[in-house]
């Protein structure tokens, strides 16, 4: 049975302004014309963002059919936001694409978080440091990880994509709407907010004179610095951490970072157990 809900509101025209959040998604995701906000994409993420999400909901947009099936995870959003409904049809018209899924919220970014507020200074810590991560896929996967192998906080440098972008979300799983995150600066910046705050920075390349990761003593706080798919981290900013191998087989030297950041902390997790 579907919910009776004061806040659903029933969309029949692809051009109300009540949906102007969720138009045209895929070219406002390029353009970066969410602003202030964001989207997330399925059911997954959408429980994320309504049961352990650090971010306001200003909106749902389901496909009818959705309704019933979601009843139970509707039952958590305040009566003060609107659940927009509609056909699967003008849904599609909406987001520009067709939405299998059918299930869009519109999240709030907030203020955002320094490095400062969110880097533990005392106890066991993990931070992951990404600098120059413009790949989607590898800054939500990176999230996925950290999350896995309870990192404490994920830092950005500017020049990384944005870990609230759609897919980003998606592909960590929802982990970037939970797990702490400051985005913005240079990696020399990220790596000085790591060292403020009592962490070793282990700079991650596949140089053959970088120390093997298994012969490390891990600390007890310690950030793992990871560079682009391809160039990996630049000369300066390895020269300014303390640099770390993983061993590999004889003539392949290359991860990818997501994979390398996921071995990193894993054996830093299983050191500390």
């Amino acid at each position: 049975m579907a919910p009776d809900r004061a806040n659903l509101v029933h969309i029949t025209d692809s051009r109300d302004p009540r949906v102007a959040a969720f138009l045209s998604i895929r070219e406002r995701d390029l353009a970066g014309a969410h602003g202030g906000r964001f989207i997330v994409e399925g059911k997954v993420t959408l429980e994320t963002l309504l049961r352990r999400s650090r971010f306001a909901v200003e909106s749902l947009f389901l496909c009818e059919t959705r309704l019933v099936p979601l009843a139970d995870l509707l039952a958590r959003v305040p009566d003060t936001v609107p659940i927009h409904v509609a056909p699967q049809g003008v849904m599609d018209q909406v987001a520009g694409f067709p939405m299998h899924r059918g299930v869009l919220a519109c999240g709030l970014k907030g203020a955002p978080l320094a490095p400062k507020d969110i880097l533990p200074t005392d106890g066991p810590s993990t931070a992951l440091l990404l600098a120059g991560l413009s790949n989607h896929d590898n800054v939500g996967a990176s999230f996925r990880n950290a999350a896995a192998f309870a990192a404490s906080a994920v830092l950005l440098d500017a020049a990384s994509c944005d870990p609230l972008y759609r897919k980003s979300i998606r592909v960590s799983s929802g982990a970037s709407l939970w797990l702490p995150f400051a985005h913005g600066g240079t990696g020399t910046s990220l790596i000085e907010a790591a060292e403020a705050a009592g962490h070793e920075v282990w700079a991650l390349t596949p140089h053959i004179d970088a120390e093997p990761l298994p012969s490390l003593k891990v600390p007890t706080r310690v950030a793992l610095l990871m560079g682009a798919e391809g160039p990996g981290l630049p000369a300066d900013l390895i020269a300014r951490a303390r640099p770390v191998r993983i061993p590999m087989t004889d003539n392949f030297d290359s991860l990818n970072v997501a994979t390398a950041a996921a071995l990193a902390m894993g054996h830093i997790f299983n050191a500390r157990r």
